[in-house]
Parts: C-alpha cells; structure tokens; sequence
C-alpha cells in the first residue's frame, strides 16, 4: 500500500481562515517622494522582507492632494515595483481627500497596491464605511485583485470597538497609532508616554498595545507596533522592538526612516537556535503525518506543531538564510499545493 505524501504544515496544522497571512514584519513609511525612491530602490536590494506604505495623509501638502495621489501612482506603476509590496495610507474617512485618493489609486494603481491603511476611525462605523467605498471603487473600475485593508487604531472609539474592527473580513492588519493616541488624551498622558521607553510603560498606553495585539490574533489579523520616533536612537530602538515582539505580542512593525528597517529585522527574527529547533521539529512531525512526536525528551503534538512551524515562516519573513532542503520544502509555491 503506498504511503499518502506527507501534508504541508499550513495544511496540516490549521483550518481554512484560522491562519494570518503572514505580511513583511516591517511596515516603512514615507511621503517624500526622494524618501520614497530610496526605500524602494532599498527593498529592490533587500528583497520583500519589509512593506513600504506611501502615505497621503501627512505627506501631501495641504491643497496638493491630487498632485500626491499621482505622484504615488507614477511610483506604484514604475519598473521599480518589482516586489508589488507597496501600499498607501489614505486621508481619514470624513476628510475631503479621502474619497479622491481612494479612487485616484485604485482607478490607476488598483492591480499595483498591495494594500491600503485607513486611519483615524472613530468607530467600526468608520471602518464599514471605508471599506464600502473601497469595494465600490474596485467594483468600478474592473479591479478583480483583492486590496486588504489596513487601520490605524488611535482614537478612544476604535479602540473601545477595536475587537468589532477586528472581526471585520475586510481588514487584513491592525496598526496602533501612539503619536494621536496619547494626544487625544488632552495633556493626561506626558510626553513621555511617546518615547521609546515610555510607550512600554504608561499604564493607557499599554493598555492600548494588548487590547490591539488580543484583538488582531482573536481574528487571524496581524497586530503592527507603533513608531519609535527617536529613529538615530538604535539601541532604544532595538529594545522597543524587542519588546513588542517577545512581549506585546507584536508581528509587525512601523519604520520611519530607511536606518530603523534592519534593527527591526534583527529584533523580530527568531534566534539561530531557535530555528534549528524548529527545523528539526517541524521535519520530525512531517515525517511522522503530523501524529505526536516526542523530541529531545519533550513531548509535541499539533498545537506545539503549529508554534515551531509560525517560528519557521518569521525566519522566512526575515530573510534568514536557510537550508536550501528546508527552502525546498517549505517555502516554494509548489510545496503548500
């Protein structure tokens, strides 16, 4: 009798929708169009191990609205869009920009973007809204592509609906907005809630990071830390990232300058050892039909199964250079068939 070919793990280990897509842990913003041309000229060098989002919201000069928006589409529809890991930040749904650069991009850009961050609801109202218009405009203009959508979480009614938001099918990532949170709380919060420290210690502030990182995996969405604006601060900038990944829960992370893209790399990668073990756990439990295992004097089964396997794909996310066998296995388009 011949022996049925073991299952990929994304196979094995989860039902349909339990998983996340698993983004790039680096979310880099910029706005200015030199910023803009080096850091995708940066990721045509490094590969798609982090996102770049063009941002219309704090990059566009007021009154230049339009001009931004086809700025940003001569960017997304250059030969320079290699990886087509570029989004856009749009204005707040009830800014008068925002439904002009929704269908200013997707009209010339919607086959192009890979997703587009909303910001500034104040409700999931706000959010069902957005994302209306959004299909609207894809329905309009013959884009067949899906376009996730991406939201800001930094004001008290996103959060308070944050777990509603997260719910939503639409929304693919949760990002958190430190810098308007702390300044909707009127001067309650000190400055020193927005630094690289205080941001992991002010009690609202905190409270803020879980209840966005619980939300985001109760719904197979991926939580994005905030920005460490202190960006020439490479040690604060690598314990902040430490922290949001080993401690808050965090996938993914905001950039806003081309130096903090490594260090938050590095921060976010699994450790050597750590994916060695996961290598040999994950290999053992395939080739076991994903049954129980026992390893170095440990028992495992499919709920540990899917922890070493999540370990593998940040490895991947992170440009760590692994086995060629492991590759092979794992991370090619045939092999998850």
């Amino acid at each position: 009798m011949n022996t049925p070919a073991p299952l990929h793990p994304r196979l094995a280990l989860f039902e349909e929708g339990d998983a996340a897509r698993a983004l790039p842990v680096v979310d880099h913003y910029c706005g200015v169009e030199a910023r803009m041309r080096k850091s995708m000229a940066m990721q045509n060098d490094m590969g798609p191990v982090f996102d770049i989002t063009l941002d219309c919201e704090d990059g566009a000069p007021i009154g230049g609205e339009a001009e931004h928006v086809a700025l940003l589409n001569s960017l997304l529809n250059s030969a320079d869009n290699i990886h087509q890991r570029i989004g856009a930040r749009v204005h707040p749904v009830d800014h008068p920009a925002f439904e002009a650069d929704v269908d200013g991009l997707i009209a010339q850009s919607g086959e192009r973007l890979a997703y587009l961050m909303v910001p500034k609801p104040r409700h999931a109202a706000d959010v069902q809204h957005a994302c209306d218009f959004i299909d609207a405009c894809l329905l309009r203009h013959a884009i067949a592509k899906p376009l996730p959508i991406h939201v800001l979480i930094e004001t008290h009614g996103a959060l308070r609906e944050v777990q509603a938001i997260a719910a939503h099918p639409r929304v693919e990532s949760l990002s958190f907005g430190l810098m308007d949170f702390v300044s909707a709380h009127r001067g309650a919060i000190p400055s020193y809630g927005m630094s690289a420290e205080g941001q992991f210690t002010h009690p609202l502030v905190v409270r803020a990071k879980l209840e966005i990182a619980a939300a985001a995996h109760a719904y197979s969405k991926t939580p994005s830390h905030c920005v460490v604006t202190e960006f020439k601060n490479m040690p604060a900038l690598q314990a902040a990232a430490t922290r949001a990944a080993r401690e808050f829960g965090y996938t993914r992370m905001w950039s806003i300058h081309p130096a903090q893209i490594q260090p938050i790399l590095d921060a976010f990668s699994p450790s050597t050892a750590e994916v060695d073990e996961a290598i040999e756990i994950i290999t053992a439990a395939q080739a076991a039909h994903w049954a129980p295992i026992q390893h170095r004097q440990t028992l495992h089964d499919r709920a540990s199964f899917r922890y070493f396997w999540q370990v593998l794909e940040r490895a991947h996310r992170t440009g760590q250079a692994l086995p060629i066998q492991v590759r092979q296995a794992f991370f090619n388009d045939a092999a998850a068939s």
